[in-house]
């Protein structure tokens, strides 16, 4: 069981385990906010709601905007796993601008490609292949990509990640 975990002002942070969860409450950390309704934990000295929203009791500061990362999934996630030049089912990603004549692994020059477009592009350009790209590649945005672990999420965590989007 997870349990999303809100920061004092509503934003939502992480997602922690469920034990991590009761720790935090247990502490005067964090308060319970939604529960799901199943039989409550009992401490030693009172009993806990099974916790699925906790909020923290004092406000911690993030650091900036957080960087997301580029990984080889993150970049299939980001294109619906679909080829950016065929729009078929894409398994390997591709850089736009070829590494050997200096393309970046960024968000920027990488996309999901099938192995066919792939293997046919080599080592050149979309324009000297005149192929267009189906999407515009850009950095990931929305709580799921910000807040580890809100890919597949709790109904009852819908309101709280409607907020930050």
């Amino acid at each position: 069981m997870r349990t999303l975990v809100l920061n004092a002002g509503y934003e939502p942070l992480a997602v922690v385990s469920f034990k991590r969860a009761i720790v935090l409450v247990m502490n005067e950390k964090a308060a319970v906010i939604e529960h799901v309704d199943d039989n409550p934990i009992k401490g030693t000295q009172q009993a806990y709601d099974r916790p699925a929203v906790i909020i923290l009791t004092r406000y911690v500061r993030v650091p900036g905007a957080r960087n997301i990362p580029v990984t080889r999934r993150g970049v299939l996630r980001r294109d619906s796993q679909r080829c950016a030049y065929c729009s078929k089912s894409a398994s390997t990603i591709d850089h736009v601008l070829p590494r050997s004549r200096g393309g970046a692994d960024t968000w920027e020059n990488l996309v999901a490609c099938c192995l066919r477009c792939n293997n046919v592009k080599g080592d050149r350009t979309p324009q000297e292949m005149n192929w267009s790209l189906r999407i515009i590649p850009r950095p990931p945005r929305g709580t799921q990509w910000t807040v580890r672990g809100t890919d597949r999420t709790d109904p009852s965590w819908e309101p709280y990640l409607e907020l930050a989007a």
